[in-house]
């Protein structure tokens, strides 16, 4: 399982960590994942995703799951998010049409 956000692509960084002596050896900067279940209004179900504490608080800024999801860039999300956001799509065509 690599180390990504699934809503918003956040991943490893790489850098150096640099001592008093100005010493520069490399190391890696994680992202914050916490295994999360959020609960979709419009499909009411869950979906247990792994998302970095930023995304989540921006989910529950935007509204929930389904606001955020609307949202996003398709290109930011992992494959289980975006056929999720498509599920979205559709439920909320069909009752609109309806």
């Amino acid at each position: 399982m690599s180390r990504r956000c699934e809503l918003t692509g956040k991943a490893v960084l790489t850098g150096n960590k640099v001592s008093h002596a100005n010493n520069k050896t490399r190391r890696r900067f994680l992202p914050n994942l916490c295994e999360v279940t959020l609960i979709s209004e419009t499909l009411g179900r869950s979906f247990a995703l792994r998302v970095t504490a930023h995304a989540l608080r921006t989910v529950e800024h935007r509204g929930g799951l389904d606001a955020f999801l609307l949202k996003a860039r398709d290109g930011d999300l992992s494959e289980r998010a975006l056929l999720v956001k498509r599920q979205v799509v559709r439920a909320q065509a069909a009752s609109a049409a309806a």
